[in-house]
């Protein structure tokens, strides 16, 4: 399952974050999103466990405060190009 982890400090570490979800399964994928033009962190990533541990994942963690901030974690939507298109008339 693909999660949204949402609401992160500014100040925090990549390596602090996969740490955390560590505690729950090991982690299949691990994407850090940076701005493209400063490269510093947006605020967000996505993580890919399997099911069960990302389940234990949001449970435990949503809503929990790490570095000053409540985080948002979930199971992450498609992307929009993924999604199927709609006719608009």
């Amino acid at each position: 399952m693909k999660l949204y982890i949402g609401n992160l400090a500014y100040n925090v570490a990549e390596e602090d974050v996969r740490t955390m979800l560590e505690e729950y399964g090991s982690l299949e994928s691990f994407d850090w999103i940076t701005d493209r033009y400063t490269g510093k962190p947006r605020g967000f990533c996505f993580a890919e466990m399997d099911n069960s541990s990302a389940d234990k994942a949001i449970k435990a963690l949503n809503g929990k405060e790490f570095h000053g901030r409540n985080l948002k974690i979930n199971q992450a939507r498609q992307n929009k190009k993924d999604r199927k298109k709609r006719r608009r008339w």
